[in-house]
């Protein structure tokens, strides 16, 4: 009776494996690729242009694009993406644009707006018998940028504004600026390794958040990692005085 039990565990688990190894093969086939991992919105324009392409050189795909608002309800203003369907032919490269709507003029002008921006592959129709097809999905963040806050490449990036402060032994996040900063990374070095418990973690405009490290582990130079614009990742290390850390960058 053990060994039929243990036979029918080890045919369970067999199932279960082919099951997610064609889930896998499917996620690292996928075809409609976006030329960015962020938006940002300028909001003096009226509208802006993403680049798409289809990597499969021999199917075309349908490609499905939404915007949803800051808890992830889909919405139809104050953006819109056109077109919201498109078919594109294999090996091509296509756009879609998000437009705004009157609407926009309404979001507020003194910090951004968190949307998210969401693509959808939708495979042709297969033939083959017993075949899993999954409509794979890019999620990215899009933030509506006022033009009142839109600055000069030269200025000092706004992520070098945060501070830390102790709160028990966890290290509180500050952010003073108009802006969204998301943080990726935690060490106790620039060069060294990420520290234990760290979580990633988005700040909202004039907002603030715990960081999952602790003080101990991060020690009292603690380096975060910020992804910007361009979807680089500078570091910044902070300088702790009385429990109070200011910010500089980490020159590469």
């Amino acid at each position: 009776m053990k060994d039929k039990n243990e036979m029918k565990k080890v045919s369970s688990l067999l199932v279960v494996g082919a099951f997610l190894f064609s889930i896998a093969a499917q996620q690292a086939s996928a075809a409609i690729a976006l030329d960015r991992t962020r938006v940002v919105f300028d909001g003096g324009a009226n509208s802006t242009s993403l680049y798409i392409s289809n990597e499969n050189k021999k199917l075309p795909y349908l490609a499905q694009g939404w915007i949803e608002n800051e808890q992830g309800e889909k919405i139809n203003s104050p953006f819109t993406v056109l077109p919201p369907l498109q078919r594109i032919e294999a090996g091509q490269k296509s756009q879609v644009k998000i437009q705004a709507l009157s609407d926009a003029g309404q979001l507020p002008k003194d910090r951004e707006t968190l949307y998210y921006f969401n693509l959808r592959e939708i495979p042709p129709k297969t033939e083959k018998q017993n075949t899993l097809q999954i409509a794979l999905q890019t999620r990215i963040k899009l933030f509506y940028r006022p033009k009142e806050l839109i600055t000069a490449l030269t200025d000092t990036p706004w992520q070098e504004r945060l501070t830390l402060r102790h709160q028990g032994k966890l290290y509180r996040v500050q952010n003073p600026t108009a802006y969204y900063v998301m943080i990726v990374d935690a060490r106790r070095t620039p060069e060294g390794e990420t520290v234990p418990g760290f979580e990633p973690v988005m700040i909202s405009p004039f907002g603030e958040a715990l960081l999952k490290s602790t003080v101990e582990a991060l020690g009292e130079k603690p380096v975060l990692t910020y992804i910007n614009d361009y979807g680089g990742r500078p570091q910044l290390q902070f300088s702790c005085d009385a429990g109070s850390c200011q910010a500089t960058a980490v020159k590469r």
